[in-house]
């Protein structure tokens, strides 16, 4: 008997450390998607506002880390919740939040999986969320005002709505799905996006005076596709990883479905986006083929795990020609986003969120619908009310001196491309 003890008891270990190793992989996966928006961003904006770009994307994941530490991962994760809507202010992320994680008693509440690397998984996150914010107000927000929403947003918007479904808060009791964050991660940063963009106005000479539209170009599409390769890997990562685990047959076989489904709607978004832009501007325009990659990627997000790979390259595929319209659509209404994130990421996020209904025989049009609305507004109305803060204390805009003479100078002092730039 006690021979046998002793090998369930390593069994349980090995299956312990293959889990965590599995969980900080994908998060390390997740966290180069950092590196993915901050060089598709670079590449989809002009040259005078590349550095301030890249500033953005270095500081606002390192500020998402930091505050998610401080206060974030116990909003979120509080254990038992003041009420179903309400979870409390928990403390500071230490060292002992990793001892129960050791406790290696059989059952199926054991933990299999160190609590600490969850927390590196579910800080990426947050930093992805906010990431998606940064490109659509670039090239005319302030620095620091977009530095002081992200405080917020990481440490308390975001990590709110998301105790409601992950943190098993009202969203989760009333059968609301999202396997991995189409509306949790990416519809909120649309959502927050839009609230800013809103309030921020278009870039200078976007839109006429006639309701003509004057398309800006971005500085290096070699560097928007590389970030967009970059993203489609760091992706499954993203999916693959809130399988949870991957120690058994039933696991391991579910999260290569996760894989092959994430894949297939990447490159069903790439070609219904190509299709579709040929059939509408007669050219085929890389800046949407990338778009639409990102659109079947956000897609199955909320549900990589239920449909066959032909279905879910088709529910990419949708996201993929939604996200041209989106992007039309926005332009005409004359809301500025200069790297298409809330289309990509709020609009087909909402697409992602509906499509769970056509593979997962659990899901309900109306829970999915509660979900979709109950994250979309209080994302946009907490996010409006900051930002509005924002814009009376201290500015959100630069002025038009420095938006022409670019971001770059004005807010970091220096150029990216200081050989090629045009004065």
């Amino acid at each position: 008997m006690e021979e046998i003890n002793a090998v369930a008891g390593s069994v349980t270990e090995v299956k312990y450390a293959l889990d965590t190793f599995y969980f900080l992989v994908s998060g390390a996966l997740v966290m180069w998607m950092a590196a993915g928006f901050a060089m598709l961003e670079a590449g989809l904006v002009r040259a005078k506002s590349t550095v301030e770009i890249l500033t953005k994307n270095v500081v606002l994941f390192a500020i998402a880390c930091i505050m998610y530490m401080l206060v974030g991962y116990s909003i979120m994760y509080p254990g038992d919740g003041v009420t179903s809507w309400w979870p409390g202010i928990g403390g500071l992320l230490g060292k002992g939040d990793n001892e129960a994680a050791a406790v290696l008693a059989g059952g199926d509440d054991a933990p299999y999986y160190s609590n600490l690397s969850d927390f590196f998984f579910q800080v990426v996150f947050v930093a992805t969320a906010m990431s998606v914010v940064s490109g659509a107000v670039a090239e005319r927000m302030k620095l620091w005002a977009f530095f002081v929403f992200a405080i917020v947003f990481t440490g308390f918007i975001y990590p709110l709505e998301g105790y409601w479904k992950w943190g098993g808060g009202y969203l989760d009791q009333a059968g609301f799905l999202d396997f991995a964050g189409s509306g949790i991660v990416h519809m909120a940063g649309g959502a927050a996006a839009l609230a800013g963009v809103l309030l921020l106005g278009p870039r200078k000479g976007k839109y006429g005076k006639d309701g003509s539209i004057h398309p800006i170009p971005g500085a290096n599409l070699p560097l928007a596709t590389l970030g967009t390769f970059i993203l489609w890997l760091g992706w499954f990562g993203f999916n693959g990883g809130s399988e949870l685990k991957v120690s058994d047959v039933g696991e391991a076989n579910a999260v290569a479905l996760v894989f092959v489904n994430t894949n297939m709607a990447a490159a069903g978004g790439a070609v219904a986006a190509l299709i579709t832009a040929r059939l509408l501007f007669g050219k085929a325009d890389l800046s949407m083929v990338l778009n639409g990659v990102l659109a079947g990627l956000v897609a199955i997000t909320a549900e990589p795990l239920t449909p066959a790979p032909g279905v879910a390259t088709l529910i990419g595929a949708a996201g993929g020609v939604l996200v041209v319209f989106s992007i039309i659509t926005l332009d005409k209404l004359r809301i500025d986003d200069p790297v298409g994130a809330i289309s990509v990421h709020g609009v087909v996020g909402m697409w992602g969120l509906l499509a769970v209904t056509l593979t997962n025989p659990d899901a309900t049009i109306t829970s999915q619908l509660l979900g979709l609305g109950v994250i979309f507004g209080w994302v946009f109305v907490a996010s409006f009310v900051v930002w509005l803060i924002l814009k009376i204390v201290m500015g959100i805009r630069v002025s038009e001196e420095e938006e022409y003479e670019g971001v770059d100078i004005g807010e970091c002092g220096m150029e990216a491309y200081p050989e090629f730039t045009i004065k």
